[in-house]
């Protein structure tokens, strides 16, 4: 039990770490984009910086995805897990704690799917409310713009 949580806590600081440099690395090129516009979002860049914004997040997920689900191929017995696409698969429902149930891990290694659970929940939270802030400051711009 101590090792999964271990290996757990190990992927949740990588996915972390990704979250935070994708995020803030994202927020900063549109801070950068809005200087220019003297800190005014502009109408028809709006549709643009939400789009943007939500494919970040999504890749950024995806690659959170895909490395528990190397971990899940490297870690596990050989029959739990096959193929990649079935870990990714695994890892997508687990991370989304969408959780179908399909497929399920032995119980000396269920553990590790229930922190990665924790550790979508948190992300995923991460991702709403930087797509909120952004469409926050969307409208701040767009009313200050027309004042």
């Amino acid at each position: 039990m101590l090792k999964l949580s271990l290996i757990g806590a190990l992927l949740i600081a990588a996915t972390v770490a990704i979250h935070a440099f994708g995020t803030t690395t994202w927020v900063q090129s549109l801070d950068r984009r809005a200087s220019k516009n003297k800190n005014h979002w502009l109408r028809q860049h709006s549709l643009q910086v939400l789009t943007g914004t939500g494919l970040v997040l999504v890749f950024l997920h995806a690659v959170q995805i895909t490395i528990w689900a190397y971990a899940y191929l490297w870690l596990l017995p050989a029959d739990e897990l096959e193929t990649l696409e079935k870990a990714v698969y695994f890892s997508f429902v687990t991370f989304s704690t969408l959780g179908y149930g399909d497929i399920t891990l032995s119980e000396g290694w269920r553990l590790l799917s229930g922190i990665q659970a924790l550790n979508g929940i948190l992300l995923v939270g991460w991702s709403t409310a930087i797509l909120f802030a952004v469409v926050q400051r969307i409208w701040q711009g767009t009313f200050n713009a027309a004042e």
